[in-house]
Order: C-alpha cells, then sequence, then structure tokens
C-alpha cells in the first residue's frame, strides 16, 4: 500500500510541474493562434494547466505499465518523448469527443492545433521530466556516503 502511495504521490507532483509549466504556455498559444481578437472570453492559463496535469499523469500510467520495471531516470529519451506525444494525443482528442467547438476557427485548424501542442508540449514535458530525474539521481549518489554509493 506505501509502494503505491508513493507512485501516486509522485504521479501528482510531475502533474502539478507540468501544469505550471503548461500554464503559462497555453495564454501565448490561446491569445495568439486560437484567439487573436480576444472574441472569447477564456481562462487560458486554466486551459492550459489542467490538460498539462492530465498528460502528466497519462504520461506516468503509460510508462508504468509499458516500461515495468524501469525508473524514470532509467528511460531514454526516445522512449520518454514517444510515451508523452501519445499522452499529449489522448489528452488533445478528449475535448473533440465530448463537444463542439464554439471557435470561429475551423474543426481541422483548432483540432491540430490543440492535439499538436499537447503532443508537442508533453513530449518536451516527458523530456524535461527524464532529464530532471536523471539530475536528482546523481545527486543523490554524489551526496550518498561513501559505502553506500
Amino acid at each position: 500500500m506505501t509502494q503505491w502511495l508513493k507512485r501516486i504521490g509522485r504521479a501528482v507532483a510531475i502533474g502539478v510541474a507540468w501544469a505550471v509549466v503548461w500554464a503559462p504556455i497555453a495564454v501565448v498559444i490561446g491569445t495568439t493562434i486560437i484567439d487573436p481578437d480576444n472574441s472569447m472570453d477564456e481562462m487560458w492559463a486554466a486551459i492550459g494547466a489542467y490538460p498539462g496535469f492530465l498528460c502528466a499523469v497519462i504520461f506516468i500510467a503509460l510508462v508504468g505499465i509499458a516500461e515495468r520495471g524501469r525508473k524514470l531516470d532509467q528511460l531514454s529519451l526516445a522512449r520518454a518523448a514517444g510515451w508523452g506525444a501519445l499522452a499529449g494525443v489522448v489528452v488533445g482528442v478528449f475535448p473533440f469527443t465530448i463537444g463542439t467547438p464554439t471557435s470561429s476557427v475551423p474543426v481541422p485548424q483548432l483540432a491540430l492545433t490543440v492535439i499538436g501542442s499537447f503532443a508537442v508540449m508533453s513530449a518536451l514535458s516527458a523530456i524535461g521530466s527524464v532529464l530532471v530525474a536523471r539530475i536528482s539521481k546523481k545527486r543523490q549518489l554524489r551526496d550518498a556516503p561513501a559505502h553506500l554509493a
């Protein structure tokens, strides 16, 4: 039970980190590409934070299932990018399956923008997460007593 709680805690922590990074990027994408004339009344930071969190949690779940036995710092950057992109596509497709877009932007352009940006951001975030995990692992090894390292 304790192992599962640790994993859930790590997934939530990574999700919060991705959400914090994604929020300002969503503001830029929302105000320059999707709604350049400010006709929509949207909270772009929240629109970036929620998918960022969901992509991170799905990424961690995919890695946990597909890369069983490997820790995040042991994952190759290419595989991390692939799993991250898949998580981004899953989250990016979701809004188009549950409703109809209210934007004046044509649906194919909107879908490409949303799904594409989620996939790219998720892949980059996954790579960043692996790099942070590797740096953390190196610091742990460096700071560990000689008999434990």
